[in-house]
């Protein structure tokens, strides 16, 4: 059968030559699925600005759908979207300035995480009407099972094993 080529943007196999190779690298598919993927890392300011720049697009807006999805020129972000893009984009710009002026910002750290989680889990764990605790781990009865072990590998008895008469030194 040959090898075969894997394209990670397109999720599609096919045999590798040149020709096919060349023919999908090309190809119309390709380019948009890498497009899509390298815009996922893009940061909020330059979508923020594209997204400006666009206008409504009117069949998203009618029905919540759009043939041409990602491809699209139009813009599909709503005003609530918008806002929210452009308050990120203000966040990381006093974030940034913090930083030049050499403000000691402190990273966020594993103990602040765990404590936020910690209070979210008792928060949700108060508005449940019965909060479960978790039975601690028991083996089932007759767990692990006894086994017979041949002679040879059992343990020899406290007193050690009998010697028979003939075996003895002598």
């Amino acid at each position: 059968m040959g090898k075969r080529y894997f394209c990670d943007y397109c999720d599609r196999s096919f045999q590798d030559n040149l020709h096919n190779r060349k023919k999908h690298l090309n190809g119309v598919q390709h380019l948009r699925a890498k497009r899509v993927w390298y815009d996922l890392f893009r940061d909020a300011a330059a979508i923020l600005q594209e997204e400006q720049t666009k206008k409504p697009c009117r069949k998203f807006l009618q029905t919540g759908q759009c043939d041409f999805g990602s491809n699209c020129r139009f813009s599909h972000m709503t005003e609530q979207d918008l806002e929210k893009l452009s308050a990120q984009v203000q966040g990381e710009k006093r974030l940034k300035e913090l930083q030049r002026e050499g403000a000691d910002i402190p990273p966020g750290t594993i103990e602040d995480w765990l404590d936020k989680r910690a209070q979210r889990l008792s928060a949700a764990q108060s508005n449940s009407a019965l909060p479960e605790k978790p039975a601690p781990f028991q083996y089932p009865p007759g767990w692990p099972p006894v086994q017979e072990l041949p002679p040879s590998l059992q343990a020899p008895p406290p007193g050690g094993w009998p010697v028979s008469p003939s075996l003895q030194w002598g």
